[in-house]
């Protein structure tokens, strides 16, 4: 099964690596009144203050003062079948094969808006734009390719909007991101584990064998502060036509904090000479003479970094009367997700320990190197269709259908991220219950195909390493609920 992260606040568990309303990692998360339309529309509609992220050129439109915040509920499951792993001397790795994964979580945002004069407005906001989030448990069959992967990204937000004519608006924003991010597994070393006790015994000739080579684990956890910035354009060029244009930049985060890995083999190349240990050849484990059985060093840590650049975005939106109490609404983005092509976990330690061994040219083969997967993603794109009908007076009802293209190529999909095209069904609400506030809430269901994972390790030059390999298949799908209140001043 998969455990929920203990990076969980607010996004981190969002269903086995961002399987949300989201392509890749980003979430769309900040604004239920938009989630009722599949986010169709977003930007262009004049909703609340949950344009302060969305859209800032848009909040000169809003009248007074604006309050916004929310939450979404997350409900989510992934089945995994038929998986199996080899370790790097191509022995099976014994472990669990079949399992269906549930995950519960919440998303909250806040936002606020005000007008400095008749034609600039300003905004402020503290939401979640990426996320990305899973666990497997200890006996999961593919534990040397992952265990728990976990980023996420908090950022509060001021914006301005300036109103250029009666129809048209700018806008900007600045953000300040916070990331913070754990990757781990266990540790591979050319299969002694999956050696056994006997062979591993008779290999040496001696009852030698340590089962704390069964239980090596890697973990780096790092964080890191980056602004951002976004711009916007509103527009309505004739009555009851609304239209948008916005841009999210790049956010480029240098992740610092410490890899620790534990239980590694002491070869008898470290240690020959020395009195504590029997030396039986330089390329094996050396033997404790204090235990008797193969040596291992319970835990060794280095400085470590890891660069992460969150993807620039573009999307345009429609808002479109169709009738008096019909609306039409449309979104097309564009994610810049190709400069998401690697993870390089690269030691800044003075006094290195770990990479002195993966830096090495039958590993990971370039200086500094503690950790290497290749990614190779690609720009996407996602479209958004939605419907707003004013039922009465009060309640004006909502639904869309999204469809979400996946980054990751086939041949690249991971058990970190083992997902695919997305397609979404909303349904949402808003209900006026006073002349100053509102409330909606929305509700969506998530279809994703069968996904097939085929994984290798590699060097930095992407070169297959050893004969390691993880298989699975997976079946994902999710359930969103949400709830925003509104209120004006």
């Amino acid at each position: 099964m998969l455990k929920r992260s203990p990076l969980t606040l607010a996004v981190v568990s969002a269903l086995l690596c961002g399987s949300l309303q989201a392509e890749g990692y980003k979430l769309y998360e900040q604004s239920v009144s938009s989630m009722g339309t599949a986010y169709a529309g977003r930007g262009a509609q004049v909703t609340d203050a949950s344009l302060v992220y969305s859209n800032p050129a848009a909040l000169t439109r809003l009248q007074g003062a604006h309050f916004a915040g929310g939450i979404s509920l997350v409900g989510a499951s992934s089945r995994y079948s038929d998986a199996q792993a080899f370790s790097a001397n191509g022995q099976p790795v014994a472990g669990r094969s079949d399992g269906n994964n549930k995950l519960r979580s919440v998303i909250p945002f806040v936002f606020y808006s005000n007008h400095l004069n008749e034609r600039l407005s300003y905004g402020l906001g503290l939401y979640v734009p990426f996320g990305i989030g899973a666990e497997y448990d200890d006996d999961f069959v593919g534990r040397y390719f992952a265990t728990e992967t976990g980023v996420q990204v908090v950022s509060a937000q001021v914006s301005l909007g300036y109103q250029l004519t009666t129809n048209w608006s700018v806008g900007a924003g600045v953000s300040l991101n916070r990331v913070s991010g754990v990757l781990s597994k266990y540790k591979d070393h050319s299969g002694l584990c999956e050696l056994g006790e006997a062979a591993t015994n008779a290999l040496f000739g001696a009852p030698v064998y340590n089962d704390a080579y069964c239980h090596s684990h890697y973990e780096v956890k790092g964080d890191d502060l980056a602004p951002g910035f976004s711009l916007g354009l509103h527009g309505e060029p004739w009555q009851g036509t609304r239209l948008a244009l916005m841009y999210q930049s790049a956010i480029r985060f240098t992740l610092t904090g410490d890899s620790v890995i534990s239980n590694t083999p002491i070869t008898g190349a470290n240690v020959q000479g020395h009195p504590g240990y029997l030396v039986i050849a330089p390329q094996l484990p050396a033997i404790d003479l204090s235990t008797g059985k193969l040596a291992a060093m319970s835990q060794l840590t280095e400085a470590s970094q890891l660069d992460l650049n969150t993807p620039a975005s573009v999307a345009f939106s429609l808002d479109q009367q169709l009738t008096e109490p019909l609306s039409l609404q449309f979104s097309l983005a564009w994610t810049e997700w190709s400069r998401f092509q690697s993870i390089d976990i690269i030691s800044n330690d003075q006094s290195p320990s770990i990479s002195l061994s993966t830096e090495l040219p039958q590993n990971l083969n370039a200086p500094g190197y503690i950790g290497y997967i290749p990614q190779k993603w690609q720009n996407s794109w996602s479209a958004a269709v939605g419907l707003s009908f004013q039922a009465q007076p009060k309640v004006l009802l909502k639904t869309g259908l999204a469809f979400d293209q996946n980054p990751i190529r086939p041949e690249r999909k991971t058990a970190r991220i083992p997902t695919d095209d997305r397609t979404w069904l909303t349904l949402g609400a808003n209900w006026r219950f006073s002349a100053k506030s509102s409330l909606d809430v929305a509700i969506g269901r998530m279809w994703m195909p069968g996904v097939s994972v085929d994984e290798f390790e590699y060097n930095v030059q992407d070169q297959p390493l050893y004969q390691s390999r993880f298989q699975a298949n997976y079946r994902n799908k999710a359930l969103l609920i949400g709830m925003q209140f509104n209120h004006s001043f």
